[in-house]
């Protein structure tokens, strides 16, 4: 379980994640129950090293014995390797880059001893610049039973907005203004047996209730904030409604920009980074160059 956030403006993309990560098991009624949440999930990765392309991941942490994290990384080896790289990392488009990578985690579906009955499913949303294009593009990703779905661009060229996936009540009631339960309840309530009508009235309520958040001006800075907030509403969403905490641990977050590529903002670490003077010494560096 988690939450992902992609904010896009004209001064780049922010990806920004909790760390949950949650194991379930199958009960004995045949439903899926929480065993544990681990909260030192990683979520967010620099696809391209020097390049502004990055992408946050929700939904299964898993393909067979490999964790997401791991297999997004194995794709940036691929990607970086001489021998029939997927596309020409010189002349790319976004496009390009989402349909290698669906083609790539459908290929380590096929590949892994996953039991037929429970393939996994899980949401890829990928952020970058295209080679010679001013500003960024999201695309959504998606592995449903263990089968691609076609990338599909979040939203139109100079559009700008946010994107979500995972366990987003918080975000969707802070953005959009009403809970996910809502079509529903207008079922019961409005007895029809014309769904139109109800989609109607949802997309009636989202014109008039969403939240006006993000606008093309906004700095990325801004973008920042906007994405660290919506990460921690969902966190505090998820530790004070019932059930257990599968929202959680360190917030992380990247920006990506046309001229500065992906920046990590807020990262977790495996030890103490006052132990690492060098490591200090090269994050500095990046920050003087930036």
């Amino acid at each position: 379980m988690s939450i992902a956030i992609l904010i896009s403006v004209h001064d780049g993309l922010v990806l920004a994640s909790d760390s949950a990560s949650t194991l379930m098991v199958k009960t004995q009624k045949g439903e899926q129950g929480v065993v544990g949440v681990y909260n030192n999930a990683n979520k967010i990765v620099n696809l391209y090293k020097g390049y502004p392309i990055g992408c946050v991941a929700f939904g299964a942490g898993s393909i067979g014995n490999a964790s997401i994290s791991t297999l997004l990384k194995d794709f940036r080896a691929r990607l970086d390797s001489k021998e029939n790289p997927p596309f020409n990392i010189k002349n790319y488009t976004m496009k390009a880059v989402a349909n290698a990578l669906s083609e790539f985690l459908e290929a380590e579906c096929r590949q892994s001893n996953v039991p037929a009955p429970s393939p996994p499913s899980l949401g890829i949303l990928l952020a970058g610049h295209s080679t010679g294009k001013n500003l960024g593009e999201g695309w959504s990703i998606q592995i449903e039973g263990g089968k691609a779905v076609e990338p599909v661009p979040l939203r139109a060229e100079h559009e700008v907005g946010i994107s979500w996936g995972g366990e987003a009540e918080a975000v969707v009631r802070l953005i959009l203004g009403y809970g996910t339960a809502l079509p529903d309840v207008l079922k019961n309530i409005i007895k029809t047996d014309q769904p139109q009508i109800i989609s109607q009235i949802v997309a009636l309520l989202r014109q008039n209730l969403q939240a006006p958040v993000v606008f093309p001006p906004m700095p990325i800075q801004d973008a920042i904030d906007l994405a660290e907030f919506l990460v921690h509403a969902s966190i505090m969403y998820s530790r004070f409604t019932p059930g257990a905490p599968t929202v959680g641990g360190p917030i992380e977050i990247a920006a990506i920009t046309k001229h500065e590529g992906f920046k990590w903002v807020s990262r977790k670490h495996y030890y103490d980074r006052q132990i690492n003077p060098e490591q200090l010494r090269r994050e500095w560096l990046e920050e003087e160059m930036s």
